[in-house]
């Protein structure tokens, strides 16, 4: 995220990768470990995209992951050790009205 995070912002976490399989790893294993509070495991996307010089299109599960903004930081240095992509998408977008006792609830998951 930047310097602009407070302990009031709730950052919402994207990630794309190519099985379900992979989906479901990457998400259990986020929220056991205490980096998200909530993974949520979409199906049926299509990415288009270059890799490499050539054009891309591939079937992908998008993950959204839920947290602190303030622990963003963290959960991008553990995705990048867990994402089989060499180059994994990983966006943060600040979600900055959320209800606070959903925000509360997701600091006390993240630890």
């Amino acid at each position: 995220m930047d310097d602009k995070t407070t302990p009031d912002t709730l950052a919402v976490v994207m990630t794309t990768v190519g099985s379900e399989a992979e989906a479901h790893r990457l998400a259990h294993t986020l929220v056991a470990e205490r980096y998200v509070a909530c993974a949520q495991v979409l199906p049926g996307i299509t990415s288009y995209y270059r890799w490499q010089g050539s054009l891309q299109t591939d079937a992908e599960f998008l993950i959204l992951l839920k947290l602190p903004a303030t622990a963003y930081p963290r959960l991008e240095q553990r995705l990048r050790e867990l994402h089989p992509y060499a180059e994994p998408e990983i966006l943060a977008l600040a979600a900055t009205q959320v209800s606070t006792t959903y925000l509360a609830w997701a600091r006390d998951q993240v630890g």
